[in-house]
């Protein structure tokens, strides 16, 4: 079987990971701060928080920013759950904003108009999720500018797109957005095994997700309440959460973060092969805005159905039985039943019902061999030509 991702794991983040099974501390040692200030220095922020997931992140993301109780988050419906659910966990409530029919990232023109009638209506969104599927970047200049004139904070959801650049910024320089989250889970473009960071420019920001991930308990004497009783003290002054990233990821992380830049271009020489190999077959390759360079975590296809004799779902089928690991990224969030019973249904977000009837996954990884790659076109030319 050929995965559509894959981790690579060298010698040198073994021993990495190994020197830290070795060394005095396994968790809340020196590893994290390092990581931490490693990735923040990559991509020009000013403060890293490192915990166990991306999803964490987000919901400290949304906590630091003050999400709660009668407030709003918008997001796209074409994404992993957990760029939704970060605004339930704060007791606030979700809605969602249509794909750009060609990037398929939250599309600017619908979220304007959708924010001048919530404007009319009096339910503006306190935070917009923009998600940068597959690796590239949304437009955050148009969202960004948006961000002043409607007054919401921007989190940019970049779990795909660590590498990936925007104006030639790396994606978490934090230019048109208050916080950016990256993941690191093993089919990412880099990994901890499970982890994830929040990137942010505002110190005040980056102290309170700090706060939030570790039981919102410090042992700042700045920060308590009344005197400190001695050395051992330590202060709850927040409900907060046991997030915290272990050394050994961390270490993992150091390592890899080495390599980041070689493993997106590999990626991209990759897609550049797809793109000539795929050119005579009924599908629709993915389309690169001129302002992004994409990490490219993910090369998704959409199936020209009406030249094809199969439906999406037998041609996924077929592709499975015949070796090559595809997947969908992702079933529309409105559609799924717990989203569903608050009052969406399907069509709903119509861009994103139309991208998830036709999209398909084919592997991409920076190990995939062009032998590999090759395999995988020819499948799918015989898929399609029946």
């Amino acid at each position: 079987m050929i995965p559509y991702g894959r981790q690579e794991i060298s010698e040198e983040d073994i021993e990495a990971v190994v020197a830290v099974l070795r060394s005095d501390f396994l968790t809340q040692g020196p590893m994290v701060p390092r990581f931490e200030q490693a990735l923040a220095s990559k991509v020009g922020a000013s403060h890293a928080v490192a915990v166990n997931s991306a999803t964490s992140a987000l919901h400290i993301a949304c906590l630091a920013l003050e999400l709660g109780q009668g407030d709003w988050l918008w997001t796209s419906p074409v994404t992993f759950v957990a760029s939704a659910n970060c605004a339930l966990y704060c007791g606030a409530q979700v809605d969602f904003v249509d794909i750009d029919p060609r990037t398929y990232n939250l599309c600017p023109v619908a979220l304007e108009r959708k924010l001048v009638e919530a404007e009319q209506q009096g339910r503006l969104p306190k935070v917009v999720v923009a998600v940068h599927l597959c690796g590239q970047s949304c437009d955050m200049q148009a969202i960004g500018a948006l961000a002043k004139r409607f007054g919401f904070a921007v989190i940019e959801d970049a779990s795909h797109a660590i590498g990936g650049r925007y104006q030639g910024d790396y994606v978490g320089s934090g230019r048109f957005s208050d916080i950016t989250i990256f993941s690191f889970h093993p089919v990412k473009i880099i990994t901890t095994a499970e982890g994830g960071m929040a990137v942010t420019n505002n110190a005040t920001l980056a102290a309170r997700m700090a706060l939030y991930r570790s039981h919102g308990i410090t042992r700042d004497p700045a920060m308590m309440v009344g005197e400190s009783d001695g050395p051992w003290y330590y202060q709850q002054i927040e409900l907060g959460f046991n997030y915290r990233m272990t050394e050994l990821q961390a270490a993992l992380g150091v390592s890899q973060l080495a390599r980041l830049d070689d493993f997106v271009a590999r990626r991209h020489a990759l897609a550049r092969r797809y793109d000539q190999l795929l050119a005579a077959l009924p599908v629709t390759c993915p389309w690169q805005h001129a302002d992004s360079y994409s990490g490219l975590h993910l090369y998704p296809v959409r199936l020209q159905l009406e030249k094809i004799t199969l439906s999406h779902r037998e041609v996924f089928e077929q592709l499975r039985e015949r070796g090559i690991g595809v997947n969908l990224h992702y079933i529309p969030v409105h559609t799924q039943p717990y989203y569903a019973a608050m009052g969406f249904s399907a069509e709903d977000f119509p861009q994103s019902m139309a991208y998830y009837r036709e999209a398909i996954s084919l592997p991409m990884y920076h190990t995939l061999s062009e032998a590999q790659q090759d395999e995988v076109v020819a499948t799918l030319a015989e898929i399609c030509h029946g």
